[in-house]
């Protein structure tokens, strides 16, 4: 019961990555506040945790606009007087060259993938400094680190949340606030299905594991990062389990 009396905020909670992360925070004895845009997947997740014992709040929220990006925070800070980890992992990812990117697919990316993280992280921080205790745990992607053909608005997004983990981890530190990244690598998720076949065949061809991750497979390094001691002295990093795929 590592995150016993812990209040987490996840949001994207309705599937892959975000719904392995809810199970495992909920298995570890956290009381959770879920967050996504489907209502239908994020009761399936909430039930799920539930049968695991944790008491679960859950808030139908669009992270493109500011007043969703902060609406998990806002409701774990009413409903339960404070917040203690926030992960912020909600993000979409669609694909197409350079020269087809629209300003409408840019913005909407940024928003969703970026922008959400740096305002609900806004949200939380002045909470946590105020109990000089709290962890931020932001979903980048490896991507992020190395680029990727035909996914520059993704990989600016993620790169994006890469630099911002770093500039919030330091503000953040001396308050006893600590805020890391995981960046996965492919992981079998919903938000490939719209990646190509030929792209996923080839990604996978590339790693020294050869076969993309599960999301089972990422939740254990969020909760590393939001556990005490074994997450203390992880500051402005950022994780990688990623195949193989990007090696610092």
């Amino acid at each position: 019961m590592q995150l016993k009396n812990q209040r987490a905020v996840i949001s994207g909670a309705g599937s892959g990555i975000g719904k392995a992360i809810a199970i495992e925070y909920a298995k570890a004895g956290a009381t959770l506040v879920l967050t996504d845009i489907n209502a239908d997947a994020l009761n399936e997740t909430a039930h799920c945790c539930q049968q695991e014992g944790a008491q679960v709040l859950t808030v139908t929220s669009d992270v493109s606009t500011p007043s969703g990006a902060i609406a998990g925070v806002n409701q774990c800070v009413e409903a339960l007087g404070g917040i203690d980890i926030l992960v912020n992992n909600a993000g979409i990812l669609t694909q197409a060259p350079c020269e087809e990117v629209t300003l409408s697919m840019w913005d909407n990316m940024i928003n969703i993938d970026l922008r959400s993280v740096f305002l609900a992280s806004q949200a939380a921080i002045p909470h946590m400094k105020s109990q000089q205790h709290g962890r931020i745990i932001n979903v980048s992607s490896q991507l992020g680190i190395k680029g990727g053909a035909e996914l520059c608005h993704y990989v600016a997004a993620k790169a994006g949340v890469i630099g911002l983990t770093k500039s919030l981890a330091i503000e953040c530190a001396p308050y006893g606030v600590l805020v890391n990244a995981i960046a996965p690598g492919p992981i079998e998720t919903a938000l490939v299905e719209g990646i190509s076949a030929s792209w996923k065949e080839s990604k996978a061809k590339e790693l020294p594991l050869e076969r993309f991750g599960q999301p089972e497979e990422i939740a254990p390094t969020a909760l590393l990062l939001a556990s005490s001691p074994g997450g203390n002295l992880f500051v402005g990093q950022t994780l990688g389990p990623n195949s193989g795929d990007v090696m610092p």
